[in-house]
């Protein structure tokens, strides 16, 4: 029958399609209650697009990890593109298709990945070359390839032809949303966040955007000021009218459709599910207004009427598919039907003919050239699944048992064909869960674990399979209650892993998560146990890692690895281990101890996180280009580690390029970290980068942005935790900095001197703050606490040799000086500050420096030497770009009567080559003037590669060049090197 009404949100809908194809990606939420019509709007919409991409939730797959990406992508876990693999006995949503994906992070970039090919970025021309090497966002690009992915029935087929139009929009579609699985939700998410030039539509529909089971993320996004809002109503009575003619019941009045919708809400589910049960029946109780019209008769009675009319190879093959999920071959579905056919009824029959009947009683569909059959509706599916008796469903699950190929599929069937505890099966699918979580397949891992402790014949097991079942939850991040995940746990048996999890589950209540670790490792023998010693360590050294208690974190982490190296259930116990070395004093030492390492491309996992280890040791010990080398090689290479790791690795990274002056870079690692962060729900993980943003942001004179990035801060510190605490008091310490207010200064680093008697957070190189408030007491007169503050950094900077603490701690001590009068010690503090500079890689250090020391000069009359230290900071402060220090700067020269002095481009920073490119867009062209291809840039930046068409587009004309080699021409003309003499201009070793 023919779509009725909805014309308002059908062109909703087509403007999006068309912004969508201009190269504006597009989010629709399509919303409203159950049986409204929303996928029969979105089958309309979409019924001559070719380019397709489909999936849907369903409420008794909700669990399945990765399940409806597995639809999204079209793949079976192979990558032949056979089909989707969530919950139809062929794929993999939860076996080798998920296992794929370490987290939502990865399989959001596969996503991206297969939205490219989908709009035919294959075809960008050679990096090589020296023709164009961008498609700018308004020129035609190159036909979209067939894009793989599941069609709802009515919807087009993915894999047909490309339509003669060159630039038509790919058409992403979520379906059912609410019963999504939460890492599909969340890898959506991610993709979605990074489409930017993309011909990309993408329509979510659910029944309510307030549901709780979507993702806060997802959520977020689609009910943002830009998203498009499709929100559907029942239907008008003349829609209703239409609705009936089309079904063939004729005779409608207005009246009597005015009175189905006054009893209907005009829903066109229950509109239908009437019609089709009473048909001209209907007419007579809507005419007599004195009777009050039947209402719909359950959906599944409707379905069990139909499945009831079939014969019995129909019958037999519609509850095999049932079995196997909402889609499925016809093979397998046949092959399970087996157990329910009598031998002559089977020899009777053929697969075609039964599915044939299937789809003319529409309890199955099919479309020409989809390899799966489906159910037209989920509820459909439920209806028949449902009315299984359990003998009857047993028998068929374990016929699917014998047919389906994947390991994790034949478990699943025989734990739903289980009759009651199964101590065997249990161990089958621990075993499985266990060589998962050694994967990191967290999330398939605490599905099999689960399914154990449900067949699990005593207590103990169930027990200790829930336990590991909710810590590989806890890895994959899909434990949206901590509190009543850790009140269920309560109730168990007292024992090692209940107190070890609990103190998993209360690491921000820090005194108890501390009692309960110490609880567990009383109750563990480690060498009895060593996987759960393992895992308490592992804990131990994030709890003191989380207080900068360094010797301690190191000495848990060391622990953690002489006992189970490679089962710690965490994915930085070497970074713990080494980073805490480093806070205790030891950072020389422990880098020269680490053994040699490969490239980061073909590290080990431990390996990796040894080079993260060391990248992050280099930058504290000053080797700024070793850091940078080694934590971008790092970063680049660790896309499938847990989203914890990435945020780390990325963090570091910027941290390095702070310190080096490649604030630009800097800008850019951060904003990704913090996205990696939100989009799994872990915004707690990245509060030292919120820190560093604010940082990197007050030097650059966006004021707004730094007290943005501090404020988040602040709301963790309000917890009390030392690293919350520390972070916070940083962020609001360098904005006040930047802007010129000690006052504000000395507020903000007030926390910080309860926590410094430690000595872990002095540690020269770590994190720098004593200068800082040295100089805030100097600029305030009270030169007494001053030196309290400065002496004890300057007694350790000495004892560790370290030149750039011993560059700052005597920037801070010539101010000192300055203001108590004493211009010979302040000289002295200057001139040694000078002789340590030679030996420190980072220029903002250096400039700040110069920039005191001529001040100092310049208040002695001394103008001269006074213009040669400002102009050495100016020439620093112009490359950085950074506007509140320069402008300081700008007026010590005047003042000693030089402002004029020095060229215009001098004076004038981000006026030209590089400079005139946004952080994002300098990213991109550094990668691409490296020999990066377009889609290895997307991949290291965790873009789409139409993201960096686009960039690129807008690179070329900036910058005046034509080609990829003149744009790595003008990046090296326009890069500054380094200064004669000065450290860094080699490399490390």
């Amino acid at each position: 029958m023919e779509f009725v009404g909805r014309t308002d949100s059908l062109a909703l809908l087509a403007a999006a399609r068309e912004r969508a194809r201009a190269g504006h990606p597009q989010r629709v939420l399509v919303e409203g209650p159950a049986g409204i019509g929303k996928t029969a709007l979105v089958r309309r919409f979409l019924r001559d697009d070719t380019h397709v991409l489909y999936g849907a939730g369903e409420e008794a797959e909700s669990e399945l990890a990765f399940g409806v990406l597995e639809q999204l992508l079209g793949r079976d876990g192979t990558g032949d593109g056979s089909g989707p693999g969530g919950g139809n006995g062929t794929g993999t949503g939860s076996g080798a298709g998920g296992r794929r994906w370490a987290d939502a992070h990865a399989a959001g970039a596969a996503l991206l990945e297969a939205l490219d090919e989908a709009q035919g970025t294959g075809g960008t021309p050679d990096p090589d070359s020296d023709d164009r090497a961008a498609r700018v966002p308004d020129a035609p690009g190159t036909s979209a390839t067939d894009a793989p992915g599941t069609p709802t029935p009515g919807t087009p087929t993915p894999g047909t032809p490309a339509p003669d139009t060159p630039d038509a929009p790919i058409a992403l579609v979520l379906d059912d949303a609410q019963w999504a699985d939460h890492l599909s939700l969340q890898a959506l998410t991610f993709a979605v966040r990074r489409l930017r030039a993309d011909r990309v539509l993408v329509l979510v529909v659910v029944r309510d955007a307030e549901d709780t089971r979507l993702a806060e993320g997802l959520r977020r996004l689609f009910t943002a000021d830009d998203a498009v809002r499709v929100r559907l109503d029942g239907l008008g009575p003349a829609e209703l009218a239409e609705l009936g003619g089309g079904m063939g019941v004729r005779g409608l009045t207005a009246q009597a459709a005015a009175r189905l919708h006054a009893h209907t809400a005009g829903n066109p589910l229950h509109v239908k599910a009437l019609l089709e049960q009473e048909g001209a029946g209907l007419l007579e109780a809507l005419g007599e207004p004195g009777v009050t019209p039947p209402a719909p008769k359950s959906f599944t009675a409707l379905v069990l009427a139909k499945l009831a009319a079939c014969s019995p190879a129909a019958d037999a093959l519609v509850c095999a598919a049932a079995v196997l999920g909402t889609h499925c071959t016809p093979a397998d579905a046949w092959e399970v039907a087996g157990a329910d056919l009598l031998d002559e009824e089977r020899r009777a029959a053929d697969v075609l003919t039964a599915l044939e009947e299937a789809v003319h009683t529409g309890l199955l569909t099919e479309s020409p050239g989809d390899p799966l059959i489906r159910f037209p509706h989920p509820l459909v599916h439920a209806a028949v699944y449902h009315q299984l008796g359990p003998s009857r469903r047993a028998a068929l699950h374990l016929s699917a048992a014998r047919t389906v190929r994947d390991q994790a599929h034949r478990l699943r069937h025989r734990a739903l064909a289980a009759a009651g505890p199964d101590p065997e099966l249990a161990a089958e699918l621990a075993s499985l869960g266990r060589k998962f979580a050694a994967e990191g397949a967290w999330a398939n891992a605490a599905g099999q674990l689960t399914a154990a402790a449900r067949l699990g014949p005593e207590p103990a097991a169930y027990e200790q399979y829930t336990l590991e079942a909710v810590e590989c939850a806890l890895l994959a991040g899909d434990v949206p209650d901590m509190g009543e995940v850790a009140q269920r746990i309560a109730q168990f048996t007292p024992g090692g892993w209940r107190s070890y999890l609990l103190g998993r589950l209360s690491l921000f209540d820090l005194d108890r998560a501390e009692a309960l670790l110490a609880d567990a490792w009383h109750r563990c023998d480690p060498a009895a146990e060593p996987v759960l010693g393992a895992r308490i360590a592992g804990q131990f050294a994030a709890l003191h890692g989380s207080m900068s208690h360094g010797a301690e974190m190191a000495e848990w982490a060391d622990l953690a690895i002489r006992l189970a190296p490679d089962d710690t259930a965490t994915d930085m116990i070497r970074v713990l281990r080494l980073t805490g070395l480093a806070m205790s004093g030891r950072a020389p030492q422990t880098l020269a101890a680490l053994a040699p390492l490969p490239d980061p491309a073909l590290a080990t996992p431990a390996q990796l996180e040894e080079l993260l280890g060391r990248g992050t040791l280099r930058e504290w010990t000053g080797d700024l280009t070793g850091a940078v080398r080694d934590l971008g090689g790092v970063f680049g290479a660790c896309h499938g580690r847990a989203a914890s790791f990435r945020v780390v690795a990325a963090t570091a990274l910027a941290s390095a390029e702070y310190r080096a002056g490649r604030w630009d870079d800097a800008i850019v690692h951060t904003d990704l970290a913090l996205s990696l962060a939100a989009d799994t729900d872990q915004p707690h993980i990245a509060l030292y980068c919120r820190m560093l943003a604010a940082q990197v942001h007050a030097v650059r004179g966006a004021f707004a942005k730094a007290q943005a990035h501090a404020r988040v801060a602040r709301v963790y510190a309000a917890g009390g935790h030392v690293n919350p605490t520390l972070w916070a008091a940083l962020a609001e310490a360098h904005l006040a900095r930047a802007q010129g207010r000690p006052e504000e200064v000395l507020t903000a680093l007030g926390p910080l001197l309860a926590l410094a008697p430690r000595g872990d957070l002095e540690e020269p190189g770590t994190v720098p703050w004593a200068d800082l408030l040295a100089e805030a007491w100097a600029a305030l007169g009270d030169e007494k606490r001053a030196v309290q503050a400065l002496a004890p950094y300057e007694v350790l900077a000495t004892q560790r040799g370290h030149h750039g603490a011993l560059l700052v701690a005597a920037r801070a001590r010539g101010t000192l000086e300055a203001a108590r009068g004493d211009t010979v010690a302040a000289e002295r503090a200057f001139r040694s500050g000078l002789k340590h500079a030679a030996h420190v890689e980072a220029p903002f250090d250096r400039a700040l420096l110069h920039l005191a020391y001529g001040g100092f000069l310049r208040r002695a009359g001394r103008r001269t030497r006074a213009g040669e230290q400002l102009r050495t900071a100016r020439d620093l402060l112009v490359r950085l770009d950074a506007p509140p220090d320069l402008g300081r700067c700008e007026r010590e020269l005047a003042a000693c009567g030089l402002g004029s002095a020095g060229s215009a481009p001098e004076r004038e920073p981000r006026t030209r080559g590089a400079a005139l490119l946004t952080p994002q867009e300098l990213a991109v062209a550094r990668l691409v003037a490296s020999g990066l291809t377009n889609r290895q840039v997307a991949r290291e930046l965790v873009i789409s590669v139409k993201t960096v068409e686009y960039h690129l587009g807008r690179i070329f004309p900036k910058l005046g060049v034509d080609s990829r080699t003149r744009l790595a021409a003008a990046l090296a003309a326009d890069e500054p090197g380094p200064e004669p003499g000065r450290p860094g201009s080699g490399r490390a070793p």
